[in-house]
């Protein structure tokens, strides 16, 4: 066993049994969550520094609340709508001296002078504003308004525009055409009236040039092109990074989704996503505008290394081989005129929508510029999900894209840990990556070396720089797997600080002046709370705790973290054991599977699957073992625990879950023959893979709104680990629950809601009809008509959770119904 093995095993949570008090119901833990009592929400500072606002919800009510806590006093109050009118908003942004803050609220801008508080409304207008940020020469706030950029100076009190893009033609780029010259050599009327009309266009430029008070000429990118929202504008005001995709995009069929239960009484269609492989993103362009000119640049891809490669062409090589092989001259001419097609069409497009000489199709996640507007430093992906890119772009008369870091996976670039930034330096990149096997923070001057400043192995996330730029704040799982908290280094390296030990830490933000840490914190049963705390470490004041006083009353069973031993690694499957106060005989199983595939569950924060949580509690009372793993493609674990699924999802997780109840049988006097499992999303797909693909081990299951088969869901996640049905069929074949219903055996129910726009009820029905062909007796579909993919109705909570608890007291506990 590992020394960090021991040392975790050494502080697990330890058991606390439920003492003598009501037994608990699921019209009681299946309710409304107001009776434990609101989590605090998007929690900020004021932009002086001198309080604190959060959001709560209203007991009764989907109406919330803005709180302000005074950080001197502790001082707690509900601010009325008058009040609202002159409160900072969230995500401030500072000048070089930090004597002006600007933010956004309620779609418009606004600056607080902090020496006088004086509050400055830049915009008010019908359109949302964003983006703000302080010229290079301070003199200025720039703030993005659509597609345009403006600016308001502080001198004048004046808004006007310093980027207004069309996707259009330039009309001054219009040549006359031949008749119309011909016109004009044959009526001299006509020509002198060209003449005049061209002067004055000419004597207009000319002044328009010369008067800095005029507005900025439009710049137009062309009618083939649709313009994204993620154009930055650089500080000096003089140059525009801007995307676009290809208005000839085929974006795929999307989907309709029926609706039966609604206001009008009649059924309506929703429109909804588009399935994987069917939908995939639109290439993108990046341009660099030059404003002093209008002329835009495009951005060369093929700069970046690696962008020629083929990464899939191995799948690709091993799916071809395992097609079917057909003899008959008309099967032949058949596939030949379709691949003819699909090849045609896949041609046509991509000849539409390639922007570059680049042979992958690459995206523009992000984009910074420094502080005074030097360079800017853009991160990219390949949409095949292999290559993530962070280039830079100096601001010369002919930009070119550098690229300064690659990380490459051949299984998918993780969604997380993809942060970056600059130092005040304008020369050094800071960025986290998992080249490791573990998210790490690096920094990288210029050409120099990369350098890690915190690595080792646990994740590094949500790194902030401090005001001064000497430190950087993280969040970090250091100290175990499942408990997270604040730490902190010197940004030229050294020695890593833990600022807190709460072990529950979901979010935190440093103080305007520095000095101080809020820190959003929760534990098992208590929801998200705010403390703060110096930001150079100390103790903790805790400054809300919104639970009721009847929540606060009842005694929960603390989860107790568990490592449990893995038969396919050196690593253990951390998990949640919830364990029955009586001993004595073999105890039935219920195995939790959580969803998103790519989660944490056994962390020692609030849950997300809170309600679960005392659904557990619950089912110990009856004796139940229950367990909840954190099987492999969990976050918190590293690379190679979450790309263990990459192309057959389903068989690693089930595996993990089998030792979990192998571990439960022999550790705990579980009884193999009683054995459960339930989950939602990817804990229903789990469901479903154990269900058909264990049948010995698993006698009862309960699929919640389950993918059912993975050529159905979306392309964003879907593609980064299956590839897509067209490339890689193996992949969705062996991972698809649907293409193994025959060998269910126990008692299955399946519970969707309706109107789930994540994965669609369809999915289920579908299912259903297999199982029905199949002539599987002991399946029940429950559908929920007023339910999305999370439902939101009490009394679909109560319903879905009383069919699970019949369920296990029928077919694992053994209790007649």
């Amino acid at each position: 066993m590992s020394a960090r093995l021991s040392a975790a095993v050494a502080v697990l949570v330890s058991f606390v049994a439920l003492p003598t008090q009501a037994a608990l119901t699921l019209d009681q833990i299946m309710a409304e969550p107001d009776w434990i009592g609101a989590p605090v929400e998007s929690p900020y500072w004021s932009a002086d520094g001198s309080a604190v606002h959060y959001s709560l919800k209203r007991s009764g009510s989907a109406v919330r609340d803005v709180h302000r806590i005074g950080v001197s006093d502790g001082k707690d109050s509900v601010l009325s709508p008058a009040e609202l009118a002159s409160i900072d908003g969230k995500d401030a942004v500072y000048d070089t001296a930090r004597q002006r803050a600007a933010f956004i609220r309620n779609g418009d801008v606004f600056v607080r002078e902090l020496g006088s508080n004086r509050l400055i409304q830049v915009t008010r207008s019908s359109e949302d504003e964003s983006s703000p940020q302080f010229s290079a020469d301070q003199a200025s706030l720039h703030y993005r308004r659509g597609n345009d950029w403006y600016g308001y100076a502080f001198a004048g009190g004046v808004n006007y525009p310093l980027a207004v893009l069309k996707a259009e033609k330039n009309p001054k780029d219009k040549k006359p055409g031949d008749f119309e010259k011909l016109q004009l050599r044959l009526i001299g009327t006509l020509k002198q009236d060209h003449d005049n009309k061209e002067a004055l266009k000419a004597r207009a430029e000319e002044l328009r040039k010369a008067d800095a008070s005029r507005a900025a000429e439009p710049v137009y990118l062309g009618d083939d092109v649709l313009i994204t929202p993620a154009s930055v504008l650089s500080p000096d005001g003089r140059w525009l990074l801007v995307v676009t995709t290809p208005k000839s995009f085929d974006g795929g069929r999307a989907g309709k989704m029926p609706m039966y239960v609604t206001e009008s009484g009649y059924e309506e269609v929703e429109d909804v996503r588009t399935r994987v492989g069917r939908g995939n993103p639109a290439p993108e362009t990046l341009w660099r505008v030059d404003l002093a000119s209008g002329s835009a640049t495009r951005l060369d891809f093929a700069a970046l290394p690696g962008s020629s490669d083929d990464p899939l062409a191995a799948v690709r090589a091993e799916n071809e081989k395992a097609r079917p092989k057909e003899t008959t001259a008309e099967t032949g001419d058949a596939e030949k005129s379709a691949k003819d097609a699909t090849k045609k069409k896949t041609g046509d497009r991509k000849n539409a929508a390639k922007p570059e000489t680049a042979t992958r199709t690459i995206g523009v996640n992000a984009i910074q510029f420094t502080r005074d507007g030097s360079q800017a430093a853009v991160m990219l992906r390949a949409t095949d999900n292999k290559d993530r890119w962070i280039a830079t772009v100096a601001n010369t008369e002919k930009p070119v894209l550098t690229s300064r870091h690659r990380l490459t996976d051949p299984a998918w670039i993780n969604w997380n840990f993809n942060e970056y930034g600059w130092l005040p330096d304008n020369r050094t990149l800071w960025y986290v990556s998992e080249e490791s096997g573990f998210s790490a923070l690096h920094t990288r001057r210029d050409s120099d070396k990369a350098k890690a400043i915190v690595q080792g192995r646990f994740e590094v996330s949500a790194p902030q720089l401090s005001p001064d730029g000497a430190w950087f704040y993280l969040k970090s799982n250091a100290e175990a797997p499942y408990s997270y908290d604040v730490y902190r280094v010197p940004v030229a390296g050294g020695q890593t600080t833990r600022l807190t030990r709460l072990k529950g830490v979901e979010d935190f933000s440093v103080s305007p002046d520095g000095k101080q840490l809020l820190v959003a914190h929760s534990a098992s049963y208590l929801p998200q709370q705010l403390s703060l705390l110096p930001a150079d470490g100390g103790s903790p004041r805790q400054l809300t705790d919104t639970r009721t006083a009847e929540f606060k009353a009842l005694t929960w069973q603390e989860p107790k973290i568990v490592p449990v031993p893995s038969s396919h690694g050196k690593e253990p499957i951390w998990g949640k054991l919830y364990t029955p106060a009586a001993s004595g005989g073999k105890r039935p199983i219920v195995l939790f599977v959580h969803g998103a595939g790519y989660t944490q569950n056994t962390h020692l924060a609030y849950p997300y699957y809170f309600r679960e949580q005392m659904f557990h509690n619950l089912l110990t009372e009856r004796g139940y073992l229950v367990l909840d793993l954190d099987y492999r493609a969990s976050e918190g674990y590293g690379r190679d625990w979450r790309t263990a699924i990459y192309r057959h999802m389903g068989k690693p997780e089930l595996e993990d879950l089998i030792d979990g109840v192998n571990w439960l049988v022999k550790e705990h006097d579980g009884d193999a023959s009683r054995v459960g499992l339930y989950g939602g999303s990817y804990g229903g797909f789990m469901t479903l893979i154990a269900m058909f693909q264990a049948p010995d081990v698993f006698k009862a299951g309960a699929a919640l709104r389950p993918v059912t088969d993975w050529t159905q869901y979306n392309h964003e996640y879907t593609s980064n680990i299956l590839n897509t049905p067209e490339v890689d069929d193996i992949a969705y074949r062996r991972s698809s629950p649907i293409e193994f219903a025959d060998g269910l055996k126990g008692a299955l129910l399946i519970a969707h809601g309706m109107i789930d726009d994540n994965v669609f009820f369809q999915d289920s029905v579908r299912l259903f009809q297999r199982l029905i062909d199949l002539k599987k007796d002991n399946v029940e579909l429950a559908p929920y008509p007023l339910e999305r993919h999370g439902f939101t109705h009490a009394v679909a909570w109560r319903d879905e959770y009383a069919r699970i608890l019949k369920l296990f007291e029928t077919h694992v506990r053994g209790v007649a119904q």
